[in-house]
């Protein structure tokens, strides 16, 4: 296999092994685990363990990181409003619908992003991207109300934490750029991963929880934290290194799309029509979101090169 094929390859696992991780959750959370508990312990365990592999490799640049009180700063925000509140919304999203829904609804997160630079730079969004945020919002209704506008199909507290999570996964990408940039992913998210695991245990006093630990919890606990956190994030970027961050983030909408087969698989969950066609729709719209922004890509290395 190439190169570039390897590259591909990883990322679209990543994108599987993230939707287990939805799938782990809900199985979770519907056997008697406490979302704070849950949310605490996958926090804990992931940050310790990527701290521990970017350690291993350079030690230095983990002193030296953690001698930087801008990045400790940017690290302590980013727990809080991003990571943290992301986990937290989405987990909840699952309680309140499943995996694949609240996976899905998450997704709007590219078109909202698209929204606050058009507000911020003060200009209407490209076709597009226009055709992008109708696909999203309409598939959101679809969804939500089955185009029934008298009432909803989603609960009212699901379809609340579903979009929440697509709000605070907007932060999650944004407040971190710089430091990733200057320090590289696996040590932001292990840093952060860590500090945000130490203050949610505190605060929610996650020891007071009760943890099954049985055979099938355990392989829960593995397709959470194991397999959906750390095996997918440096898969993830292993792959995107080869193939492009851009080409990567379309090939990681396989995510959503797994998540829901996997709901229907596992959890005999039933979707409708009305439902599959929503997710669609979302789906579309982030795919037409990374497809232009790849021929942009292309466009101005072939510029570069004339």
């Amino acid at each position: 296999m190439s190169k570039q094929g390897v590259g591909v390859l990883l990322t679209l696992i990543a994108g599987i092994a993230w939707g287990i991780s939805g799938i782990s959750g809900q199985y979770l959370l519907s056997h008697g685990l406490n979302i704070n508990a849950l949310s605490s312990i996958r926090l804990l365990i992931s940050g310790i363990c990527l701290l521990g592999v970017v350690a291993i490799s350079d030690f230095a640049k983990v002193r030296a990181a953690l001698r930087d009180k801008e990045f400790l700063v940017t690290m302590l925000i980013f727990s809080c409003f991003g990571l943290v509140a992301n986990q937290y919304a989405y987990l909840k999203a699952i309680s309140y619908t499943n995996a694949g829904t609240a996976t899905v609804l998450q997704y709007m997160a590219p078109v909202i992003i698209i929204v606050l630079a058009s507000i911020k730079k003060r200009q209407l969004p490209r076709w597009v991207e226009i055709i992008s945020i109708f696909l999203a919002v309409f598939g959101t209704f679809i969804m939500a109300t089955h185009g029934q506008l008298a009432s909803l199909a989603l609960t009212p507290a699901g379809l609340f934490w579903g979009i929440l999570s697509a709000f605070t996964y907007v932060a999650y990408i944004l407040i971190p750029v710089n430091a990733i940039r200057k320090w590289g992913s696996l040590l932001v998210l292990g840093v952060s991963m860590l500090f945000g695991g130490v203050l949610f245990s505190l605060l929610t006093q996650a020891w007071t929880y009760h943890y099954p630990v049985d055979v099938r919890s355990l392989l829960a606990y593995i397709g959470i934290i194991g397999i959906g956190t750390l095996f997918a994030y440096t898969a993830f970027l292993k792959g995107t290194t080869i193939i492009g961050a851009v080409k990567g983030s379309l090939l990681a909408s396989v995510e959503p799309i797994s998540s829901v087969l996997l709901t229907v698989l596992i959890f005999g969950e039933h979707f409708y029509a009305s439902d599959l066609f929503g997710m669609v729709l979302i789906i579309l719209a982030v795919m037409l979101i990374s497809i232009q922004d790849l021929l942009v890509e292309k466009l101005r290395k072939k510029g570069a090169r004339l």
